[in-house]
């Protein structure tokens, strides 16, 4: 009978040029999220049952996150594991008004609230001349 290969750990071996960069990335992405949480590292670290060095080592990317800890820590931080490992994903296309309106929508809001009261009169006004 052939011996059973032993294979070694992913962590033994060293990162690729594309995994430091991922994971560089990725420890970027948990650093800026830990701080607009208003965490520290080590208040992260014991939500995550970590110590503050491993975190620290996360966020440089000189380790890599393991998988098991990556639903875990977009917990902790608030965020989905796609918002997390950078691949969100852009909601579908949808058709929604022209970027012109959009622009004098946004004009709109910046006015005092008594002529935003106004424009919307006005609004009302020229909307109900069309459903007649």
């Amino acid at each position: 009978m052939d011996p059973i290969p032993v294979i070694a750990p992913v962590t033994d071996r060293p990162m690729t040029q594309d995994e430091k960069l991922f994971f560089r990335q990725l420890g970027g992405r948990i650093a800026g999220l830990r701080k607009e949480q208003g965490f520290t590292q080590t208040q992260l670290a014991e939500v995550l049952g970590l110590t503050q060095q491993m975190v620290a080592s996360y966020e440089v990317g000189r380790r890599r996150v393991p998988v098991s800890l990556v639903p875990k820590m977009a917990t902790a931080l608030a965020v989905s594991v796609e918002a997390l490992i950078g691949q969100d994903r852009a909601p579908p296309a949808k058709r929604g008004p022209a970027p012109k309106l959009l622009q004098q929508i946004e004009r709109i809001q910046r006015l005092p609230r008594a002529q935003q009261r106004l424009v919307l009169q006005m609004l009302d006004g020229v909307l109900a001349q069309q459903n007649r």
